[in-house]
């Protein structure tokens, strides 16, 4: 199996076809992480949710990632991280980036239905507010694995200076 760096357009390409990533934020030394429902565009991405701990500690440390990943098999992936800084749209004062937000999920399937329908099932409570955020990208970086049998199949040859071998190869 031989690991490359993406490039950053290879990145984006993925942040465009992925549905779903994992949110990391951390307090303190704690992290957390979550899967969440995600629409990209270049600089951005947005996310629907509801009030919860995630939220809290975004509030009170707005540097987070989101990774996302495609799973072929054990030995062809991709994986893209993209760290940035957490925004809230509040309803009020964003209401034209709260309509975007709206417009670019609503391309995905239930967009909205788990962090709604999970909050007001788990809490009995219809009146639970949703909220949108985005995460303004500052960096992304990736990197994709492919099978000697792939790479052959594909034709994609090792960058010397970005090539990760692993054990198994060596």
């Amino acid at each position: 199996m031989v690991v490359n760096e993406m490039t950053e357009k290879e990145c984006r390409e993925v942040l465009e076809r992925a549905p779903i990533g994992r949110l990391g934020c951390a307090l303190g030394d704690q992290p957390y992480i979550v899967p969440v429902h995600f629409a990209y565009e270049p600089d951005y991405i947005y996310v629907f949710s509801t009030h919860g701990q995630k939220v809290e500690w975004m509030r009170q440390n707005p540097k987070v990632c989101m990774q996302v990943d495609e799973i072929a098999d054990p030995s062809n992936w991709v994986s893209v991280i993209a760290n940035g800084l957490y925004q809230e749209l509040p309803e009020v004062q964003c209401r034209d980036e709260r309509e975007h937000a709206r417009q670019l999920l609503q391309a995905r399937h239930n967009w909205w239905a788990n962090a709604l329908a999970e909050r007001r099932i788990t809490l009995g409570d219809s009146s639970i507010e949703p909220l949108f955020f985005r995460i303004k990208i500052q960096s992304m970086t990736g990197l994709r694995s492919l099978s000697g049998d792939e790479q052959a199949r594909t034709g994609t040859g090792r960058s010397p200076d970005h090539t990760y071998v692993s054990s198994s190869e060596r």
